[in-house]
């Protein structure tokens, strides 16, 4: 079972304008006023510092942060627009260039839908290997996000134990947010060296990912940033994500919600600039709303969908890549709730050319993880990659020549254009196009197969090996930090 063909939306004829350019000017400006008026907490001793060397108004304090409008724009504009997130199998290399939308799996859940006895329990390390050989087979998935918690790991080196085992059983990208300081950072970094050969190697060959969640609202973790700013300094490409949400750790209103995100993701990245000018960034968000009963982050609906077209066109703005939230439903088991919310939230956060999409296989707001859900979050994937070519109207496609052989009153199945264009037609996986009386008598449907489809895959699936020696010399890394 090959996954060297990743599937990946490019240049789509598709289009949408969420904001006009005046209102994305307005909520810029916005930004730069609350950056400089109310201020962002970094509670670092290192980024504090680097602020106050720019010529920042620094707090020590209370350890907030006011940047003048200048000051993150010029720093802003050292970031680089394009370049690679490198794969183990250089063949799965991923441009991240505003041409093309990449699918991710989600993280970092603590609940698993045991794929054998579909019984909700803890995740563990073991559920790591095995969404990661699920994920390397799958060929919409274009690169990981450590998918679950290995709680079953010492919690100091939980995160090395995680990204180890995604490499042990894939050759895709990996992206992570479990590396919270500067001690599982500094050996992530060096077990992604190893792959690559060296430290020099691993700016060329970035083959991982740091993203760190801000704390909303308008603030940062110490530990995040001390690992931010030692993965921007080895040149790892490296993202905030802002998860304000509409009521409680964000304005009510949408555009404030925008404004108050904007502020934590900016204001983070322009850190590493001014530390590492050049260093490979991304935006990143998955902004919600709070529901209205339980005031709990509701990971669907409306305002989700929203917020995933127009933090693109911010990104954009501050021609950076962008990792987005989508596919993290609210519904608690795969079922209608889960489709519409998935279908939604990643149609709209591609059709405005998000780089990378997240959330492929996730329950209950990123809480628990499903691999039928991760199935069937894939087709949904398919059809969005499918609708997103559009039309293609040429010679050729106008088939004039076959109509004319036809004729009226005829068919198309034994025209040589029908042969050549056949498979063209999206073929379904998982959508249910039976006779009625085959569904009647066999009651059966897209979970059941998508689970199947699953644990086929990790019986048979074998991905490349990482080699033994960087498998020990991992081991080292993780000991040594456990100690």
């Amino acid at each position: 079972m090959s996954s060297k063909n990743i599937k990946s939306i490019s240049n789509p004829k598709l289009k949408l304008e969420i904001l006009s350019p005046d209102e994305v000017k307005k909520i810029h400006e916005a930004t730069l006023q609350i950056i400089e008026k109310v201020g962002v907490r970094f509670p670092s001793k290192r980024a504090l510092e680097i602020w106050d060397a720019h010529g920042a108004d620094v707090n020590y304090e209370k350890k907030i942060v006011r940047v003048k409008p200048q000051t993150i724009e010029d720093a802003l504009k050292k970031a680089p627009p394009a370049y690679k997130l490198a794969a183990r199998d250089p063949q799965q290399d991923l441009q991240l260039d505003g041409n093309h939308v990449y699918l991710g799996t989600d993280g970092c859940g603590v609940e698993v839908m045991d794929i054998h006895t579909g019984q909700k329990r803890t995740s563990c390390l073991q559920d790591v290997h095995d969404i990661a050989r699920v994920a390397d087979a799958t060929e919409e998935v274009a690169f990981h996000w450590v998918p679950v918690s290995a709680q079953d790991t010492p919690a100091e080196a939980r995160g090395l134990h995680e990204i180890k085992a995604v490499w042990e059983n894939s050759t895709k990208h990996v992206q992570t947010e479990s590396i919270y300081n500067i001690e599982e950072a500094k050996a992530a970094i060096e077990m992604a060296a190893l792959i690559v050969g060296g430290t020099d190697k691993l700016r060329e060959r970035p083959v991982l990912s740091l993203m760190q969640c801000t704390a909303p609202p308008l603030g940062h973790d110490g530990g995040s940033l001390d690992a931010a700013l030692l993965a921007a300094e080895a040149g790892i490409p490296t993202g905030f994500m802002t998860m304000a949400a509409c009521a409680t750790t964000g304005p009510t209103t949408m555009a404030g919600n925008l404004a108050v995100g904007n502020a934590e993701v900016i204001a983070g990245t322009a850190l590493l600039q001014l530390a590492f000018p050049g260093a490979p960034v991304f935006y990143a968000a998955a902004q919600t709303a709070s529901d209205l009963r339980t005031g709990a982050y509701t990971g669907g609906g409306p305002e989700d969908f929203l917020f995933g077209a127009a933090t693109n066109v911010l990104a954009d703005f501050y021609n950076i890549p962008l990792s987005m939230g989508a596919f993290a439903t609210g519904a608690k088991e795969p079922n209608w709730q889960a489709g519409l919310e998935g279908s939604l939230s990643s149609f709209m956060a591609s059709v405005v050319m998000s780089d990378m999409l997240l959330g492929c296989g996730f329950l209950h707001g990123s809480r628990i993880w499903s691999y039928a859900e991760m199935m069937m979050d894939c087709e949904i994937f398919s059809i969005i990659h499918k609708m997103m070519a559009g039309i293609e109207v040429n010679d050729e496609t106008l088939a004039l020549q076959a109509i004319a052989a036809v004729g009226p009153g005829g068919h198309y199945l034994a025209q040589k254009h029908t042969r050549n264009h056949m498979r063209e037609l999206f073929m379904p996986k998982f959508m249910d196009r039976r006779p009625y009386s085959e569904w009647e008598t066999k009651k059966d449907d897209a979970r059941d197969w998508a689970l199947t489809r699953a644990r086929k895959i990790l019986n048979e699936h074998q991905p490349e090996p990482l080699d033994g020696g960087l498998r020990r010399e991992m081991e080292k890394i993780i000991k040594s930090v456990e100690k």
